[in-house]
Parts: C-alpha cells; sequence; structure tokens
C-alpha cells in the first residue's frame, strides 16, 4: 500500500474512531441485530488540516516543472555527485548510495535524468547542481512535450544548486512563484512535483517533517525534511507549500529508509540564484576564523554565563578576523546586533553578507563584551588547513611531547599549533574518564596557556592532589574542547 493511501487510512481510522467512541449504539439480545453510526461534526478549522485532495494545485503547478536529461562522459571516477554526497557523516554504509548510484563504473555515455521549475518567462529554470554537473548535452522538456537544449548559466557546488536556461517563447513558459520557506510550519502539508524513475510529472503529498536538518553534505546544511515521496529523479524539482508557491528544491533522500527526503529551502537559495543569474558565479564573505558551538564545558572554562554563542578556536593571518582584532578564544555572541546561536548560523550570516561588506561582532572576551568591525573578504575556493590534533606518561595518565615539524605534518597540524600533543592515555586514568584522547593537543591547563614541555610541566606542579585540573584541548579539525577532573 502507497505511504500517501496508508496516511489516510490512518486518518480516516482516526475520525472513525472518535465516531464510535462518541455516537454508536446496539440493539437487541442475540448479538449485533441493528447499529447506528453518529459521526461529528468537522469543524472548518479541523476541514483545512487535511486536504480533500490536490488536484487544482497539481493542475496549476505542472506546467512550471521540467523534466531534465543530461548525457555526461565518465572516466571511472563514478557519478559526478560522489564528492558531495559520498561518505556517510555517520559511518558505515552511506544511506544516499541507493539514490545516487554510487560504486565503481568504467569509462562510457552516462544518461541521467532530474528535474526543475521555471523561475521567470525568460527560460531560465532552476535545478540541482549533480543534475547537470559535467553534462556534455542537457535537454529540457516542459509539461506540454516541448523539448530544448538548455545551457548552464552557473553552479554552486556547496549548496548543489544550478540555473540553467532555455530559449522558448515566454507565453509557452508558466514560471512557478515562490514562497517562504521560514514561515512554512513543522507538520504542514507539501507537495513534490518531478520525473521519479523517469516517470515525468508524478505528484506525491506528504508534511514538513522537521527543518534545518543537517546530513553532512556541507558547510551550509540546513534542509527541510519531509515524507513526501522522494525518488531519483526528483532532484531538482519543487517542493510546494497549499498555495502552490515552492518552498523548497528537492535534493536527496535516505534510501535505507521510508519517508525521508531533503529540500534546500527557497529562502537560503534565493540569494544564490540571483547571484548565478547576475554574474554565473556565487561570491560569499569570508570572516577567516575557525569556529565551533560553544559546549556546556567551554561555556564555563571561559566564564561564559550566557552559554551561548560561537567559540572562535583558530584565525588565519592577513584574513579579515585577524586585521580587526579577533583573537583565539573570543567567543561572537551577536552580528550587527543580532544574537548567534551556532557556528552554522554565523556561517551563513557571514556568507550571505556579501564580500566588501562590513558587520559588527560583538566578542566575549575576558568576560566583557566587546564590539569589533569587520571587513568580510571573499570566502576562497579552498580553505586554509584547520589544526588536527594527536609522547611522557604522568601520574594523569597521560603522555604527551611537544609539536615539532614532523609530527605537525603527520597529523595534519597547522605550522601555528601551540601546545604538547598526547600520544598515549592510561584507560584507568582520570584523564581517560575525562575524554582525553590520544591526538588531543594541550594548549592550556588552568587556563595557562602551554606552548612546550616545560610549560606543561610547570603547571602541573602548581596543581596538589585532589585539585581540580581544567584543560583546554585542540581536537580533530581544529575544534576546542574544555575538560575538567580532579588530580
Amino acid at each position: 500500500m502507497k505511504k500517501t493511501a496508508r496516511r489516510w487510512l490512518i486518518i480516516t481510522g482516526i475520525v472513525l474512531g472518535l465516531g464510535l467512541a462518541g455516537g454508536l449504539s446496539f440493539t437487541g439480545t442475540s448479538g449485533v441485530q441493528n447499529a447506528s453510526l453518529t459521526v461529528p461534526t468537522a469543524t472548518a478549522a479541523e476541514a483545512v488540516m487535511v486536504p480533500v485532495n490536490f488536484t487544482e494545485l497539481a493542475e496549476k503547478a505542472k506546467p512550471g516543472v521540467v523534466n531534465i536529461r543530461t548525457v555526461k562522459t565518465t572516466n571511472g571516477g563514478g557519478p559526478v555527485f560522489r564528492h558531495f554526497f559520498g561518505r556517510n557523516p555517520h559511518g558505515g554504509q552511506d544511506p544516499f548510495q541507493d539514490f545516487f548510484g554510487l560504486g565503481p563504473q568504467r569509462e562510457f555515455k552516462q544518461r541521467s535524468l532530474g528535474s526543475g521549475f521555471l523561475l521567470d518567462n525568460e527560460g531560465y529554470i532552476v535545478t540541482n547542481n549533480h543534475v547537470v554537473e559535467d553534462a556534455d548535452q542537457i535537454k529540457v522538456r516542459l509539461s506540454d512535450e516541448a523539448e530544448y537544449d538548455a545551457t548552464i548559466i552557473g553552479r554552486d557546488p556547496k549548496t548543489d544548486l544550478a540555473l540553467i536556461k532555455i530559449d522558448a517563447p515566454s507565453k509557452d513558459l508558466k514560471p512557478l512563484k515562490l514562497g517562504d520557506s521560514d514561515t512554512i510550519p513543522v507538520g504542514s502539508w507539501v507537495v513534490a512535483i518531478g520525473s521519479p524513475f523517469g516517470l515525468e510529472q508524478t505528484v506525491t503529498a506528504g508534511i514538513v517533517s522537521a527543518k534545518g536538518r543537517i546530513i553532512g553534505s556541507g558547510p551550509y546544511d540546513d534542509f527541510i525534511q519531509t515524507d513526501a515521496s522522494i525518488n531519483p529523479g526528483n532532484s531538482g524539482g519543487p517542493l510546494l507549500n497549499l498555495k502552490g508557491e515552492v518552498v523548497g528544491i528537492n535534493t536527496a533522500i535516505v534510501a535505507s529508509g521510508q519517508g525521508i527526503g531533503f529540500a534546500i529551502p527557497i529562502n537560503m537559495a534565493g540569494g544564490i540564484i540571483n547571484q548565478l543569474k547576475d554574474s554565473g558565479e556565487v561570491s560569499r564573505g569570508w570572516l577567516g576564523v575557525g569556529i565551533q558551538d560553544l559546549t556546556p564545558e567551554l561555556a564555563e572554562y571561559y566564564a561564559i554565563k550566557e552559554k551561548e554563542g560561537v567559540l572562535v578556536t583558530q584565525t588565519y593571518e592577513g584574513d579579515p578576523a585577524d586585521k580587526a582584532g579577533i583573537k583565539e578564544g573570543d567567543v561572537i555572541v551577536a552580528v550587527d546586533g543580532k544574537r548567534i546561536a551556532s557556528s552554522r548560523e554565523l556561517s551563513r550570516t557571514v556568507a550571505e553578507a556579501g564580500v566588501g561588506n562590513k558587520m559588527s561582532l560583538t566578542v566575549l572576551r575576558d568576560g566583557r563584551e566587546k564590539e569589533i568591525d569587520v571587513k568580510l573578504a571573499k570566502r576562497p575556493d579552498t580553505e586554509p588547513t584547520m589544526a588536527r590534533g594527536e609522547a611522557r606518561s604522568d601520574d594523569l595518565g597521560l603522555k604527551v611531547r611537544e609539536i615539532d615539524p614532523e609530527i605537525a605534518e603527520r597529523l595534519g597540524l597547522d605550522e601555528n599549533t601551540k601546545g604538547v600533543v598526547v600520544t598515549g592515555v592510561n584507560p584507568d586514568s582520570k584523564a581517560a574518564e575525562a575524554d582525553i584522547r590520544q591526538g588531543d593537543v594541550v594548549i592550556e591547563i588552568n587556563r595557562k596557556p602551554v606552548t612546550s614541555l616545560e610549560d606543561y610541566k610547570d603547571q602541573l606542579r602548581k596543581i596538589d592532589t585532589g585539585d581540580t585540573v581544567q584543560m583546554l584541548l585542540r581536537r580533530g579539525g581544529g575544534g576546542l574542547l574544555a575538560v575538567k577532573f580532579k588530580r
């Protein structure tokens, strides 16, 4: 049974259940001889919660949805979308593998299918980058079966968006209206239209299951999750609200699950599409810092009462933040007066601000707020390498050693990384209980900097048995971690 049918069956069952509970009576003595059923009348508010059907919406929206067919030459490297969803961020089998057909492939002419929607009467069409990337030929078919060659106006791999164009009479084009993805609530009905498995103009319905989903595809993850059926070929097609307005661009599914699809919010896509239309590329603002979310432990370490903000873990020499005086250990709590709660929110805010623009950052430093004005640069195509972490045994259960060029290169550490690297942890030690790991870099002990093995020893000499040890560590891709335990 299809999912939509199951949903309607469940809803019908609930309504009948209410009726049976409230208005069912029996007469007779040997079994049920007669029964009367009274079903409560739905109010107007209840009636709009479950649409009677989607016929009118589908008829109006279908002319604005297109089928996209591409031909591309692959050289044994697998599908072009491999780099975008090539790894499962949670380990194990890649949940997107079935959707994108990942796997080794020999060189051949690859034909693929996708969807898109008309943006205006000039022939501009929005789709996913992975639908058209590296395509040698792009064919667009309208709902009236007319077919046109398309050219790529611009692509943005970081958000998997692309803008293409066809030369068609404006009278034949029926663009879709754009909605507001910020205001669409979780639980509201949405409709997806596209070409799953090449079956053009397929309509499926569901609800918004969640918003702001992060699925490990890139720095700007902010997906709408929906249970409207999305399958291979739906990529690039619109996700519509009940007004027929585009609120999302269908992009990905979890092939191993059911009812889990993801769409790019149209509000996030709007600015990118405009840039692609104007210049064929996307330029993003660049602050030049490594950042991470502020954990409760880090908030305690830095004595931050609000426990909100974004911790600066690294500044890149010569970049805007460094020039403006932002330092490692600063906590950015607001941009232009607007509070910032997460590193992703800060990244999007800076990116959308644009190259050359100025912004005022509210920074917490040593318990005090400080306003710092920064002029943004252009985000580089390849970001500077973040510090990565990996020794001499002590009573904490740690083996540590100084960072030399060989260690730095082997561990992928930034050449300016200061501290001592943990090369061993006694599994029965207090350090292990505090979750200190091999590869961590100790950069502070009890708020005193550690730049050498001698610094490390000096700080430990000042801490008596039973006293509190607080360590600031650098771990993994440059993130900071605060730990606390008794010596």
